[in-house]
């Protein structure tokens, strides 16, 4: 088939009918009729290979059968042209419809998609992100979208999940509105070449690191906290001069139309754009080519995008899961431990990649940890928790039923109650936890803990490393021994030491204890993306810290610079002057080759630790002209 045209060319597999060709079909109903204007529209599926072409400055209209099915749109290698007059057409045609239906179709989703992606790569490279005013706006547009939308984002996030409004503030307004302020007053700082150290052999020359962003972004938001999880990464693509597609979960359907709606009136409608949709709007998202891609969810899809990635060579990072431990001895504040880990296991119904996954602790500090939790959570929730206006619902119904089936397993020792109806389930605890229960062989994304009974801290490193890396470690200890132990024996995304969740292979490793002889143990001991002690999930909110994973919960980490770093190319830079003196000391390299020209190069490539050579140049120069002026008085007085 010949792809050479003069317009825009765009490839349908699916049934149509154009004229008189009926084409081949793949799989879903579309009631929508395709307008393409001015340009050539190639058909074809597995069986057939037919065109249907209307050539000149007319338009024509592609109509679907009543029977078609699921419709693959991709953009063919001939480019679309952001200037073309009907393309312009064509995709203010499609955003009208797309803003009019909130049951907009498979196809024009797909169709949309391949259009914008064109547009965000053309707008790329047309320069208009590079400049860091241009970012700034962006950054800043972004803070006024959070700034006078805070009513429909409390809607949208109580309607998807049921999050309580300090909760949805706590979780996900506030804390992207300081990120972006920090964000917004670092960015040109953080936006220089770097000026790394230089060695003796170019101490006379320029050497940099430029931040160069990578171009066309996709970003995968994910359902738990839709708001933060979609907008936060890509606050730190905007920082680092891309462009984005951002495709938010459909899982929460309130959020992620509500993105689609606010972004457009606020950030630049060339360069940052939305995708709605499922499953197939994803896969097919996948099979087009982006220059970074950043994807946060379960582990299982985690594999499935990185492989789509390296079809491409294209890098990721990957915000996933696992089971985040926590240690807890009998040195810690046994109520005050109690309290970190409940609170860190119920907000958003445990329904967060952090979250507290199972406490191991001794049989002793079980007794006591599950008498004051039924007393905490009483005081917390109420008698009947279901009516407590702060506790989030389970996201769908086979999520539900999933959590239900992992009750099965051990004793329910609190809380246990149920609801379909509302897709509730109340904070619970559940002891005499075999290693082999179901609700130990895989990440809980519930409020629903299971405690595993281990003598000591030795125990624990030995069970955590047994299995998959988790993202964060929680440590609740006193003992600073335990603590680094801990650290330095286990592999994890990221640590936090007597708290949950306020940090950000187990994702997260909660550790409680006062002694540090068991706290440097378990850190020192344990492979996790984090580590966290004494508090559960506060680490997410330090943003000097970076928050990703290890192994299975991860690849790649993010928040404060970090994101802005995950976003941006590292291009390494040498400037060399033509002055004489540098083309001195580099003039060993030249042949002929000698005895003398090799030790030169050994002088000059010598690796000189302890000394510092950041002012070398200035010091040489500055000798230099001690001496030229030394010099010259002599000639004058001759």
């Amino acid at each position: 088939m010949n792809t050479k045209v003069k317009d825009s060319l765009i490839v349908l597999q699916g049934k149509w009918k154009t004229g008189k060709t009926t084409l081949s079909p793949t799989n879903q109903d579309l009631n929508q009729d395709l307008p393409v204007f001015g340009s050539r529209v190639y058909c074809e599926s597995y069986s057939l290979d037919h065109a249907a072409t209307e050539e000149g400055g007319g338009s024509t209209v592609l109509k679907s059968n009543d029977t078609s099915s699921a419709i693959v749109a991709q953009a063919s290698s001939v480019p679309l042209s952001a200037s073309s007059s009907a393309e312009e057409e064509l995709f203010t045609l499609m955003s009208r419809r797309k803003n009019e239906s909130a049951n907009y179709s498979t196809l024009g989703n797909l169709l949309f998609s391949v259009l914008i992606i064109q547009r965000a790569r053309n707008a790329f490279h047309s320069g208009r992100t590079k400049p860091v005013e241009f970012r700034e706006k962006q950054l800043n547009q972004l803070l006024r979208l959070y700034e006078e939308n805070v009513p429909e984002m409390l809607t949208a996030l109580s309607t998807d999940l049921r999050k309580s409004k300090q909760e949805s503030l706590m979780t996900e307004i506030e804390y992207m509105k300081n990120d972006l302020k920090n964000t917004i007053h670092n960015l040109r700082e953080w936006a220089k070449p770097e000026k790394p150290p230089k060695g003796f052999v170019n101490m006379l020359d320029g050497v940099l690191i430029y931040n160069d962003p990578y171009g066309v972004v996709l970003i995968m938001g994910a359902w738990n906290y839709p708001l933060q999880l979609a907008l936060l990464p890509m606050a730190g693509a905007i920082a680092a001069g891309n462009t984005v597609i951002l495709k938010p979960s459909e899982v929460s359907p309130a959020s992620a139309q509500l993105i689609a709606k606010l972004m457009p009136k606020y950030l630049d409608q060339e360069c940052f754009h939305v995708v709605l949709g499922g499953v197939p709007e994803t896969t097919q998202l996948l099979k087009e080519k982006f220059d970074y891609i950043f994807y946060t969810g379960s582990t299982e899809v985690g594999k499935i995008v990185r492989r789509a990635a390296n079809e491409h060579l294209t890098p990721v990072t990957l915000e996933l899961g696992g089971k985040s431990p926590v240690y807890l001895d009998n040195t810690a504040d046994l109520e005050m431990a109690v309290k970190r880990i409940m609170w860190g296991k119920c907000i958003n119904a445990g329904q967060t990649c952090i979250a507290p996954d199972y406490l191991l602790c001794s049989k002793q500090v079980e007794k006591e940890f599950v008498s004051k939790a039924k007393t905490i959570l009483k005081e917390w929730y109420g008698e009947k928790s279901k009516e407590s206006p702060d506790l989030c619902r389970i996201v769908t119904d086979r999520h539900y039923q999933r959590l239900v089936g992992l009750l099965k397993g051990g004793t329910v020792a609190v809380g246990g109650e149920t609801d379909a109806s509302e897709k509730f389930i109340s904070p619970t605890i559940i002891v005499d936890v075999k290693p082999t229960d179901p609700i130990m062989q895989e990440e809980i994304f519930g409020p629903i803990l299971p405690v595993v009974n281990v003598e000591s801290a030795f125990d624990a490193i030995k069970f955590i490393n047994s299995r998959e890396e988790p993202l964060t470690l929680y440590v609740f200890t006193t003992d600073k021994k335990v603590r680094e132990l801990i650290l330095s024996q286990t592999r994890s995304g990221s640590t936090c030491i007597n708290d949950t969740l306020m940090h950000f292979k187990p994702l997260a490793f909660y550790i409680f204890t006062k002694s540090s002889k068991d706290r440097d143990l378990l850190i020192n001991n344990v492979s996790c993306g984090g580590v966290c002690c004494n508090d559960t999930i506060m680490h997410l909110t330090v943003d000097t810290l970076p928050f990703g994973g290890v192994g299975n919960s991860g690849i790649g980490s993010y928040h404060g610079k970090y994101s802005f770093d995950t976003f941006t190319h590292k291009k390494s830079c040498l400037v060399k002057d033509f002055n004489g003196l540098g083309e001195k000391l580099a003039a060993s390299r030249y042949p002929p080759y000698s005895e003398k020209k090799i030790a030169m190069l050994g002088f000059l490539l010598k690796k000189r630790t302890g000394v510092s050579l950041k002012y070398l140049p200035h010091l040489v120069m500055f000798g230099l002209g001690i001496a030229a002026t030394f010099g010259f008085r002599a000639i004058a007085q001759v």
